[in-house]
């Protein structure tokens, strides 16, 4: 069972890795630092955008909207994190 739970852990780690770059990537890219017309680039934010986009979009339906600001990837984040605590925390040994 401990298996288990590490390769559940593991895997809200590697989402939550996926995510903060998702995010990084996004800035760099509204600041005009990467170009999205290269292919690669393309390639890769559009398979981030299709690994992260379902769990933001689900929050952004909850969540009211500060202006420009998204706090939508803070709430996944935080989410993920606190769903990560609670399976150490309480899984049978």
């Amino acid at each position: 069972m401990n298996s288990l739970l590490g390769l559940i852990i593991q895997i809200i780690n590697l989402y939550q890795f996926i995510l903060l770059i998702y995010i990084i990537a996004t800035w760099l890219l509204n600041f005009n630092i990467i170009n999205s017309s290269n292919r690669f680039v393309y390639s890769i934010m559009e398979a981030m955008h299709r690994l992260c986009e379902p769990s933001l979009n689900l929050v952004r339906r909850y969540v009211p909207s500060f202006g420009t600001v998204d706090i939508s990837a803070i709430i996944v984040y935080l989410g993920l994190w606190f769903v990560k605590s609670l399976l150490i925390e309480y899984w049978p040994r």
